[in-house]
């Protein structure tokens, strides 16, 4: 299940001190991805001992209060609700990061409460989530019912969005504003260049501080809070 671990970050679970931990697989394709191994053939990747987790965990009661579950695309695993109803049990709380293409699972963990914090990335406009995504022939709906499920729910959550030079322009982020109208919190990533799964991607230069803050002030007719990371 586990392909990869940050022992402790101060930045992924938003007001926690957490342990970071990757699944492998994917059923996007996104060219800005940077967990290129973890999408394309995580079993290339060396896995991680549950076991060693929660050693880890145990040995820092008190100080870290969180675990993050991060891809790849942790909801197709099956494993997944179980590993976080043992977290659960341990009385530490759980943030999800997912692409919320499999809303029949988000329904499982939000009806349990076994999640404390969703970060769903919402890739583009619905005009171009396929190209971004990767997927051509994706179905949009379940993406909406998703969104509509952590919405629905009493979870702390964010949208968030990478923002793609040339793929995405500050049309784009308005309508995707538009489209999550209401939602509490919408987050801009920057693009980092580097090793993506797109290799013209590579060298791309990210948008400037500027033109984020403008995107940022635009997005934000429609949504409470609108937070720009990265930069």
């Amino acid at each position: 299940m586990l392909r990869g671990w940050i022992r402790t970050s101060l930045i992924d679970f938003p007001d926690h001190i957490a342990t970071v931990l990757f699944t492998g697989g994917c059923n996007f394709r996104c060219p800005m991805c940077h967990n290129v191994s973890l999408v394309l053939d995580p079993a290339r990747t060396p896995a991680v001992d549950p076991g060693e987790v929660w050693d880890f965990m145990s040995r820092r009661r008190g100080m870290l209060d969180g675990i993050v579950l991060t891809g790849g695309e942790p909801t197709l695993d099956p494993r997944l609700a179980p590993f976080i109803q043992q977290a659960r049990d341990e009385g530490v709380r759980v943030k999800l990061d997912t692409n919320g293409y499999l809303p029949d699972v988000l329904t499982e963990l939000l009806g349990r409460e076994l999640v404390d914090y969703v970060a769903m990335d919402v890739k583009a406009s619905p005009e171009k989530y396929g190209l971004l995504a990767g997927v051509p022939d994706l179905d949009l709906t379940r993406i909406e019912e998703s969104m509509r499920l952590i919405r629905e729910s009493d979870v702390a959550y964010e949208f968030r969005t990478t923002v793609v030079p040339q793929l995405l322009q500050e049309s784009d982020i308005a309508r995707i504003a538009q489209w999550i109208e209401g939602s509490s919190s919408y987050v801009l990533q920057q693009f980092r260049a580097g090793e993506t799964l797109d290799p013209a991607l590579q060298r791309m230069t990210p948008y400037s501080t500027m033109a984020l803050q403008r995107m940022a002030e635009s997005a934000s007719q429609w949504v409470e809070s609108v937070i720009i990371r990265g930069i």
